[in-house]
């Protein structure tokens, strides 16, 4: 009974087994004509729609305490100026926060304690990038003295890399039609698809005054930021 229940398992797997051999020789169907290889790069462009800075107070005492305390009560400000924009809590994150004592060096003579020195840091992101010089004047008028940026950033940068590829591939193929027509010959399969690079844009920094005078905003020109993906594609040319 044994023998012949495992002869009829035996029996029963091979038609189910052909369907997938069939599928292989399928998938490694050898070139019927010419390969071609062509290199090609999609590129698309945004307008920038997020700044992003870094922003803070450095306040000097001469105790650590006081030094603390009033960088806390300057950056609560500087908070609530944020806040007041209309900047998302999601939106600042501290980055740094130091306490660091002050000296007074003399020629022969040892360091001077002279007082401390406490700052505090926060990055900010803004989503509305028309009113970053308002922000920034705003952040100035309630003691910030620290600001650097702000730095430009596209926000759905993946949906601009997959129409980067798509523009890349539809390069791609119009270069093999180019050929093939060249060689009395028409486009057939792709053979494969491999993307060798991919160039996200760079950030670009602006540098921001320490101090503005009141109502002389800073005027911020986002530009546009290109995003290129280089594929390299084999097709088949019959």
């Amino acid at each position: 009974m044994i023998r012949l229940l495992t002869l009829a398992s035996a029996i029963a797997l091979i038609p189910a087994a052909a369907p997938v051999a069939a599928q292989d020789a399928a998938a490694i169907r050898p070139i019927d004509g010419t390969r071609l290889d062509v290199v090609a790069t999609g590129e698309v462009t945004r307008v920038p729609d997020i700044a992003r800075i870094s922003t803070g107070v450095v306040t000097q005492a001469p105790t650590a305490s006081d030094a603390i305390r009033q960088n806390a009560a300057a950056m609560n400000k500087v908070r609530a100026a944020l806040k007041r924009a209309g900047i998302a809590d999601r939106d600042i994150q501290t980055s740094s926060l130091n306490l660091n004592p002050d000296y007074r060096y003399q020629d022969n003579q040892p360091p001077q304690l002279t007082g401390y020195r406490a700052s505090t840091d926060v990055s900010v992101r803004f989503r509305d990038i028309a009113k970053t010089g308002q922000i920034l004047d705003a952040l100035v008028a309630q003691g910030a003295n620290q600001i650097n940026g702000p730095t430009l950033m596209i926000d759905k940068e993946d949906e601009a890399m997959d129409e980067a590829r798509t523009d890349a591939l539809a390069k791609a193929r119009a270069r093999a039609d180019l050929y093939a027509r060249a060689m009395g010959k028409r486009v057939g399969r792709i053979l494969s698809v491999s993307e060798m690079g991919a160039a996200r844009p760079a950030p670009m920094p602006y540098a921001v005054a320490e101090a503005r005078d009141a109502g002389s905003a800073a005027k911020i020109d986002p530009g546009e930021q290109a995003v290129n993906v280089t594929l390299s594609v084999s097709f088949e040319l019959q």
